[in-house]
């Protein structure tokens, strides 16, 4: 085993060294690292630029930047949250990292077509860029690009647009990637239902992200054309139909949610049973509701359109639908719950910020049956209610979960450990934070305070200024975070293969893995997950 190198000693393709060693690399694990560096680039632009945005609203009338600044500046966040971080952070950096592993091969089905997923990634993110200093700088229409603003306004939708469309071929390579993989690639040994829970998590998502985002993919470009040769297909002056926008972008967005949730769900029904020391509570359970929700959540766009003019009877239909999908999210969190339920529990950062998840997405799920009923959502309808319930779930959820992940496999992909201290201290900081700084939007909202205003009335003050106090205590939080994980590059604590007593196949390689993954065939383990062993050494090593 001392002659074995790790994927970061040994330049993938042999002949390549340095820099074009990276570049040119066909290896999941190496793009799985420059993924994670490009995401976490975009995640901390996006979050400067939302504590900007909150500075800004933390007083009535113009505070650091001007109203055309303003909307050029939120949508500019919600772009880079959803397209460059959210969507692809989970799938792109660990799905990319730790699927392969999980199913016993040595790398994705299309090594080089993964390779062509994040070029296009980096294009995209390229596009976005340059947007912002060409055309008329970056659009003002919000991260929906909702017509017929964006069919008029003067600022550069093309080529946002179409940074958009390359993120989203980004995305499908991808997913279909994935799909391949699990059927062709895992070893005869495994059986369906003997795959771990972050594969199947990712496995559901990757048939959304296949179906879906076609969808947006065509409307971004009839977007592009109605601009470029007046078409008229969205332009109410021109004949067009701009609800018939809403529904192409919410035919896609909404199953987005569910892109951008689903594989967050999948780590904490990894790092749940591993510091409760017991096999996962309902596994073929969560296994059912992970493909549930990918197509409930396919059914149930309208439901953000309820004060669009739709039919009594659509209405019902879409109400019903939202409502059923509660149910096989509910049993995903009843499951989590069930297997911390009289258990060995070990707490650690994963697990810290994995239960931190479970209480905000179940926040952010219960607030979204207030939207989901008719009668309500018409009250609260584009007020700052669904943005604080969006980002409860988006990002006490998606977000909470990435951290989760980041700090579970960590370890594994860098062979090195953090500093726990530091850690606590962060989430704690971070989960503070994020309720004061989105609990008073629900306030707001229930108010009339719309969302995406420059300015508001002075019976909102304040909340505003209770969410702006939040928002220092979640930025302050998030950036101790990042720091600390920077800094155990400095410290180089060295990690074992296992530092945790997981059970699923990465924790029986070295940390971090070897160029190929297994030197030797792996051991499948049947379902239930015995952590006995896992137990007899802890109960060892106290004595």
């Amino acid at each position: 085993m001392s002659e074995v190198k790790s994927f970061f000693e040994t330049p993938a393709p042999p002949h390549l060294t340095g820099i074009k060693a990276w570049l040119l690399t066909h290896d999941h694990k190496r793009l799985a690292i420059m993924y994670l560096w490009a995401v976490m680039f975009w995640f901390s632009i996006a979050l400067t630029i939302g504590f900007l945005i909150r500075i800004e609203l933390m007083t009535i009338g113009p505070t650091i930047m001007s109203a055309e600044l303003y909307n050029s500046a939120f949508t500019l966040h919600g772009v880079i949250m959803i397209f460059l971080f959210v969507i692809p952070a989970i799938p792109a950096i660990f799905g990319n990292f730790i699927l392969p592993i999980q199913l016993g091969a040595d790398d994705v089905f299309f090594p080089r077509l993964n390779l062509m997923s994040w070029y296009l990634y980096m294009i995209g993110g390229l596009m976005a860029l340059v947007s912002l200093f060409t055309g008329g700088g970056f659009p003002d229409t919000g991260w929906t690009f909702y017509v017929p603003f964006s069919v008029t306004t003067n600022s550069n939708v093309p080529l946002t647009v179409l940074a958009a469309f390359t993120l989203g071929m980004s995305s499908m390579l991808t997913g279909l990637n994935f799909i391949t993989t699990v059927h062709r690639m895992r070893m005869k040994e495994m059986g369906w239902m003997q795959i771990p829970l972050f594969t199947w998590a990712l496995y559901a998502t990757a048939w959304v992200q296949l179906l879906a985002t076609p969808v947006i993919s065509i409307t971004l470009l009839l977007v592009i054309f109605e601009r470029l040769f007046s078409i008229g297909l969205f332009d109410p002056d021109k004949g067009g139909d701009p609800v018939l926008y809403q529904h192409l972008f919410w035919m896609y967005s909404h199953p987005a949610v569910y892109v951008m949730i689903l594989p967050g769900m999948g780590v904490i029904s990894e790092i749940i049973p591993t510091f409760s020391r017991k096999a996962i509570f309902g596994y073929k359970a969560i296994v059912y509701s992970s493909m549930g929700i990918a197509v409930a959540g396919s059914l149930v766009w309208a439901h953000h359109m309820y004060t669009s003019g739709m039919s009594d009877t659509a209405i019902f239909v879409f109400s019903l639908l939202t409502f059923l999908v509660a149910i096989p999210t509910a049993v995903k969190v009843f499951s989590w719950v069930g297997t911390m339920y009289k258990a060995s529990i070990q707490m650690t950062p994963p697990l810290l910020y994995s239960m931190v998840f479970i209480y905000l997405f179940s926040v952010g799920g219960l607030t979204g049956l207030v939207l989901g009923a008719a009668g309500t959502d018409i009250h609260v309808h584009d007020t700052h209610f669904v943005v604080a319930h969006f980002h409860f779930t988006m990002f006490g959820g998606t977000g909470f979960a990435f951290f989760a992940a980041l700090h579970y496999w960590w370890p594994k992909m860098f062979g090195i450990m953090y500093d726990f201290k530091k850690a606590y201290i962060a989430a704690t900081l971070a989960t503070v934070g994020f309720m004061f700084h989105y609990v008073p939007m629900f306030v707001l909202g229930m108010m009339g305070m719309p969302r995406r205003y420059y300015d508001y009335l002075p019976e909102f003050s304040k909340g505003n200024g209770l969410a702006a106090l939040g928002g220092l205590l979640l930025f302050s939080g998030i950036m101790l975070m990042l720091i600390n994980l920077i800094l155990s590059f400095r410290k180089r604590e060295v990690a074992a293969a296992d530092p945790w007593g997981g059970v699923t196949l990465e924790w029986s390689i070295p940390s971090p893995p070897p160029v190929h993954n297994f030197i030797d065939k792996p051991t499948i383990k049947d379902y239930p997950y015995d952590f006995s062993d896992v137990l007899k050494k802890a109960a060892g090593e106290s004595k």
